[in-house]
């Protein structure tokens, strides 16, 4: 039996991670959360909750922070791992339809899709995905449709092989050119999402999202 944990990557996110982490352990009883250098209770309130806590001393960052998480749960001896974001967004009811689509389709690694279901996302935040998507295309050559989406499932094969270097959002895109790298087998999933005001002050801002293509295509070119 594939043993599974979920990772959750989290930055003062007190008010909302015992929630994100009782749903999480719904499914799947392993959860670990990475407090990226948090001011508030986010790790009293994830002990709480039951999941084992890793701390960063400082913010290092959302791609630092899922690195870190990946590294324990191969240590602790995890053949998958499901990231899932601290801030509520992601439904974790779709935690079983990402396994099962994983062992279905032998896929490596599965990346959910916000776009493959009738969700009301923000024209923002479509603009954004959008220019991921298209960043991600041409620094891998590969395109899916929700590049950018932190509910993902790595395999066994990617959870041993991956290593991500860059420590913000642009880790994203960069688990996509491990996958080319590699030459993972990649699988979709349409997923539900919840947009609020707190989950859309926690995301990217178009700004930041520029500067985070900016960085990717810099780290590409510059190799």
């Amino acid at each position: 039996m594939t043993k599974i944990c979920v990772v959750i990557p989290a930055y003062n996110e007190a008010t909302h991670i015992g929630a994100v982490i009782r749903g999480a352990k719904r499914f799947k009883e392993d959860v670990i959360v990475v407090i990226d250098g948090s001011t508030d209770e986010t790790a009293e309130v994830s002990r709480q909750a039951g999941a084992r806590v890793i701390v960063h001393a400082e913010n290092c960052g959302a791609g630092a922070a899922t690195m870190t998480g990946l590294s324990a749960a191969r240590l602790l001896g995890f053949d998958a791992v499901i990231t899932i974001d601290a801030d509520g967004q992601h439904a974790s009811a779709d935690i079983p339809r990402l396994i099962e689509i994983a062992a279905a389709e032998k896929a490596d690694l599965v990346v959910a899709n916000r776009f493959g279901r009738k969700n009301n996302i923000p024209l923002i935040r479509r603009i954004a995905n959008a220019a991921g998507n298209m960043v991600t295309f041409l620094v891998t050559g590969i395109y899916l449709p929700d590049t950018q989406c932190g509910f993902k499932l790595f395999g066994k094969r990617a959870l041993g092989q991956i290593q991500l270097r860059m420590s913000g959002f642009e880790f994203c895109t960069e688990v996509i050119r491990e996958a080319a790298r590699y030459r993972w087998k990649i699988s979709t999933m349409p997923t539900k999402v919840v947009y609020s005001e707190y989950t859309m002050a926690k995301g990217q801002s178009f700004a930041s999202g520029l500067k985070t293509a900016a960085k990717i295509l810099l780290r590409t070119f510059l190799r």
